[in-house]
């Protein structure tokens, strides 16, 4: 919806393909720090906002001086949806079977209902998710992804103070000394929504293979006994999980993507919304450019739009979060817990750029180092060991 309604603003003709029929509710909950929203005149589609932001580690509570918000998620629908009408999107609701690409334009295969039809197109755009239809990439490795159980609902005690969000909560003294060791660690993400509903939720940063839902709702349920905190009603379960380190799709074929399927997901932090909605017009706009020439075939636009989308500098970024991703899948409870600390200790304007991904390299570059001065010295220790990936992601890095 994002990627439509920023090509239908560029003034191209868009025929969209959805399985889900609007005005569908989507199921999961989108967080976002207001202030990445301000620039583009969006906080009127935010339905929660907390000032008081914190997150607890090792040494206690760590406070961080921005506003966290939740998206309205109907609004937000609703936003896309009235780009779309007012510059005469066409959805179509199917899926889709097939794709054949000609010198000039690509041929899908739709499938609406009991009916198959063609539908050309210039360009095609798959934004089909994590497990693209159409776009090819190659095989790099275990995927790990980033999981989540949560609850929202009534709580016979309040789990965090009103008025709260709490980002991470890496505490567990809750848990077996066996379960510590054998599992990934996980962290509580919390808040409150104001008439006594709040919305707890146990979360794996990262892990290949994924934490299953089950030990999740069970540290779950775990942390909140552990604090005499019974669930008196259940609003809404929610299941997360999405890849982190997913491959780069081919930049040679004649397709495009967006969003998941265009490993747009931040791989060291799992945020994606914000970042999703500022880069949307970079590529509409390549899109657009690349289709003044009336000859250029599917291919010779896919390779403009793939540029726009992922260009040199915004790649030396992926490789380099990765890398740390690795580092971070790695570290012990104690390193993850010491990571942090001094992560947020850093400059609100430092660790803020890392998670939107609003650094150039260069900057990104410096508030690593940065921190790795200030880091302990098991945490720097921890990141000057190459025990996988991190050697061949360093290169791509350096070769991009």
């Amino acid at each position: 919806m994002m990627i439509a309604s920023a090509l239908a603003e560029q003034g191209l003709q868009v025929q969209a393909l959805t399985a889900t029929p609007f005005p569908a509710v989507w199921p999961n909950t989108y967080g976002v720090w207001r202030d990445e929203l301000e620039p583009l005149g969006l906080t009127h589609l935010l339905e929660h906002s907390w000032s008081h932001c914190t997150s607890c580690f090792s040494k206690g509570e760590v406070k961080h001086d921005r506003i966290y918000s939740f998206f309205d998620k109907a609004k937000l629908q609703q936003h896309f949806l009235d780009i779309c009408e007012q510059f005469q999107v066409s959805w179509l609701v199917g899926t889709a079977q097939s794709i054949q690409h000609h010198a000039t334009h690509s041929e899908v295969k739709v499938t609406t209902g009991e009916t198959v039809q063609t539908l050309k197109a210039r360009i095609v755009i798959d934004a089909t998710g994590h497990r693209p239809v159409f776009v090819q990439r190659d095989d790099d490795g275990p995927i790990a992804y980033q999981a989540a159980y949560g609850i929202v609902g009534r709580f016979s005690k309040p789990p965090v103070e009103a008025g709260q969000v709490v980002l991470m909560d890496f505490q567990n003294g809750h848990l077996s000394e066996a379960d510590r060791l054998q599992n990934t660690p996980t962290f509580l993400y919390a808040m409150g929504f104001g008439d006594g509903v709040y919305f707890v939720e146990e979360t794996s940063l990262a892990s290949a293979p994924a934490l299953g839902f089950e030990l999740l709702e069970r540290r779950l349920l775990e942390r909140l006994n552990a604090s005499g905190i019974e669930v008196l009603e259940e609003h809404h379960i929610e299941r997360c999980l999405f890849p982190m380190n997913s491959p780069m799709p081919r930049f040679d074929q004649p397709v495009l993507a967006f969003g998941g399927a265009a490993t747009m997901v931040h791989p060291a932090s799992g945020y994606s919304v914000s970042a999703q909605l500022r880069r949307a017009p970079d590529l509409a706009r390549s899109i657009a450019t690349a289709l003044k020439n009336k000859e250029a075939s599917p291919h010779d636009i896919a390779k403009a739009g793939w540029k726009g989308l992922w260009d040199d500098d915004r790649l030396r970024k992926y490789y380099l979060y990765r890398f740390g991703l690795e580092k971070l899948m790695r570290f012990s409870e104690a390193q993850l817990n010491h990571h942090f600390e001094t992560f947020f200790a850093l400059e609100t304007a430092q660790w803020a750029n890392f998670l939107s991904d609003g650094f150039t390299t260069i900057d990104l570059v410096k508030a690593m180092l940065q921190m790795f001065v200030k880091a302990p010295n098991d945490v720097r220790w921890g990141l000057m060991q190459f025990v996988g990936k991190e050697a061949s992601l360093f290169w791509k890095f350096l070769t991009v």
